[in-house]
């Protein structure tokens, strides 16, 4: 047979690898110029670093080496070859503490991830194709969140998965000190890059997993992980895939490969750790002592420079410089002039600076026709796509009033800002009354006229006004008290405004951690029904002192709503009853409230009132029915991390330093 035949005779057969030595074996210090195949948000940066996951929410992304490897000894054999990587990964979240879905390391017959869900299942499996022995897929796992679907040990482990992620073995995220012995906790999330070795021994079927921190002299000699596996019965045919995957949830979160190298049949060459990319700075790096000095006197003689040419000629144009369109006459009773607020704010002076929340500055100012006093919210709006819509919506929501509404008395456009005018609420946000133990704390009437003043509110909202005002961010920092301590409910900055009569036609899941609705993780439309379930959980709120959700000591997450379930099932439920008021309030009251708390706080959302009837049991117009027997069996945290949905780890849009936002119309900062 000629050469050319046999070769390509070989080839058809399956008796030549699918790779060569060289491909067997690789290392990638960076990966800039690599050779991998990407998918979906999977991209290599500028600085070289693999990015599997941006901050676009329920995506996946995959990065693999670009040949099949080839893991059975013999083709068609049972005996498997061994095999050896090492690679360093890093994940940076939207809080330091907390992040989205984790990542994993793959071993698969298949590239095609086409039918994966993002979210918990990490772009690998769905719901339905979890554990298939058809996914011919091993893993090691990352994750950061603990789903007890997948029967996970903590929110923050390593696992080892086959064919699915209910992991063959897992431990928390760590390593074991050489010298000592001891057991070194690692958190995943805490924004530092991360070394893991990862080996199988095709004789033993043995697999041990390693991991330490990058800045780790050596690796360490205990593996975190070791378990047998047999993979000859996962891969299914002669070759698989060697790569990442990872997926995004709700949660803002980016996970990123440093570096990696690996090998069939020896140790995985040692990564030149030197050389490998930084994790992007999460955090002010510290300026340099010559930059403190030059860099203030270069800045102050260019703008003197520029600015004495310019400054006579253009100052009191652009000082008062508006942005206004034909489309806006419509809207003209509603629109303030920037000159007026400018004034009004002292040129929005530091002394005048309420707060700082996601959206933007808050001014405390006082007009100069009328002498009232009111809080300008200026908000970046960078583009005039939807400016129209919104603006429209801000003015149709200006209409409301209600005596526990905080007034939006209009607006102003400047260049890319948008600048909202509200009442001005002098005694601050209720959470300063709960939480800052400096103030006197509100009895028990204070705190219940505001609940009641709040559904007052809400049910204007939702039932009362022409339109139907889904608010999304129910919370005690965004209820505020006026001179009298009466309660006004406000920040209606991610209001949503849909017909009576219509589907809400909300987009994304916004909201606060501890008041978003369990189906919100499914659905991710807000509804009235999910502004009762935050209206619970500030009810619960107010009565207990505490926080809807906490996270003690240990970094266990606390729920608040489990904790009064858990009283009233004991027949105590007013022993919930904030420790400040020493006892002193109406047992009757505090039992409808803490009771009531709980039924709006039903995971169903059919199963809650609606706000009607919460003002009517509140003002003893109809009485409170039993709780549901199904409360008796009731955990809220598990069963809303069983929906694969992790409300306390939600965010309003978020600061520049991470902070969600909060409502800043009010005294304080």
């Amino acid at each position: 047979m000629p050469p050319l035949l046999m070769l390509l005779f070989l080839c058809l057969s399956g008796l030549l690898p699918a790779a060569t030595a060289a491909d067997e074996q690789f290392v990638f210090d960076g990966f800039k110029g690599a050779n991998l195949t990407l998918d979906g948000m999977a991209t290599v940066t500028p600085d070289g670093l693999l990015l599997l996951t941006n901050a676009t929410p329920q995506l996946k992304g995959h990065a693999f080496y670009p040949s099949p490897l080839r893991f059975h000894r013999t083709p068609n054999g049972t005996a498997m070859r061994s095999f050896s990587t090492a690679f360093v990964i890093g994940i940076i979240g939207a809080y330091e503490a907390l992040s989205s879905h984790g990542m994993a390391f793959v071993v698969s017959k298949s590239r095609n991830f086409s039918s994966a869900l993002p979210g918990q299942f990490l772009g690998l499996v769905s719901s339905a194709t979890n554990g298939n022995a058809t996914n011919h897929l091993f893993a090691v796992e990352f994750d950061t969140i603990l789903n007890s679907e997948f029967n996970d040990m903590s929110g923050n482990h390593v696992g080892i998965d086959v064919n699915g992620l209910n992991s063959v073995d897992a431990d928390n995220a760590g390593y074991y000190d050489d010298a000592t012995g001891a057991f070194r906790n690692m958190s995943l999330v805490a924004r530092r890059a991360m070394q893991v070795w990862v080996d199988f021994d095709g004789q033993t079927t043995q697999v041990n997993v390693t991991m330490a921190p990058l800045e780790a002299a050596t690796r360490p000699k205990r593996p975190l992980l070791s378990t047998t596996v047999n993979l000859s019965s996962v891969i299914d045919g002669d070759t698989a895939y060697v790569g990442f995957s990872s997926a995004s949830g709700i949660l803002f979160c980016r996970h990123y490969v440093l570096g990696w190298s690996f090998s069939m049949d020896g140790a995985a060459p040692a990564l030149n750790v030197s050389s490998l990319p930084k994790l992007p700075v999460t955090f002010p790096k510290p300026r340099s002592k010559t930059l403190e000095i030059v860099l203030p006197l270069a800045s102050a003689a260019l703008v003197f420079a520029v600015g004495a040419a310019v400054f006579a000629l253009l100052r009191r144009r652009r000082m008062y410089a508006e942005v206004k369109e034909e489309w806006e006459a419509t809207f003209g009773p509603h629109r303030f002039t920037y000159k007026d607020l400018h004034r009004a704010t002292d040129g929005f002076s530091d002394k005048r600076l309420l707060g700082i929340g996601g959206f933007g500055r808050v001014y405390r100012g006082a007009l100069a026709s009328s002498k009232v006093e009111v809080a300008v919210k200026k908000v970046a709006h960078g583009s005039r796509q939807g400016m129209r819509e919104f603006v429209a919506e801000v003015v149709s929501i200006g209409r409301l009033r209600h005596r526990n509404l905080v007034q939006l008395l209009g607006y102003c456009r400047r260049k890319g800002e948008l600048l909202l005018v509200y009442d001005y609420m002098p005694n601050g946000s209720l959470d300063k009354y709960l939480y800052d133990r400096s103030k006197v704390a509100l009895s028990w009437g204070q705190r219940f006229r505001v609940i009641k003043g709040v559904a007052s509110g809400l049910l204007y909202l939702h039932e009362d006004w022409e339109q139907v005002v889904v608010h999304r961010d129910i919370k005690a920092s965004n209820v505020l008290l006026d001179k009298d301590m009466n309660a006004r409910l406000g920040d209606f900055g991610l209001a949503r405004l849909y017909d009576h009569g219509t589907d809400p036609h909300t987009t994304h899941v916004v909201g606060t951690m501890g008041y978003m609705a369990p189906e919100l993780g499914h659905t991710g439309k807000a509804s009235k029904a999910s502004d009762v379930f935050a209206f619970g959980a500030f009810m619960l709120e107010v009565a207990c002192g505490r926080k809807p959700v906490v996270q003690d000591a240990r970094d266990n997450r606390l729920v608040l709503v489990d904790w009064v379930l858990e009283r009233w099932r004991a027949g105590a439920v007013t022993d919930t009853v904030d420790q400040r008021l020493a006892g002193d309030f109406a047992e009757s009251e505090a039992n409808l409230v803490l009771r009531l708390g709980l039924l709006c706080s039903h995971p169903l959302p059919g199963a809650r009132p609606g706000m009607r009837q919460v003002v009517q049991y509140l003002d003893g117009d109809v009485p409170l029915p039993e709780l549901s027997p199904t409360y008796q069996g009731l955990n809220m945290l598990a069963l809303m991390q069983d929906q694969g949905f992790d409300p306390y780890i939600m965010s309003f849009p978020m600061t520049s330093t991470g902070v969600s936002t909060i409502s800043d119309l009010s005294g304080g900062r």
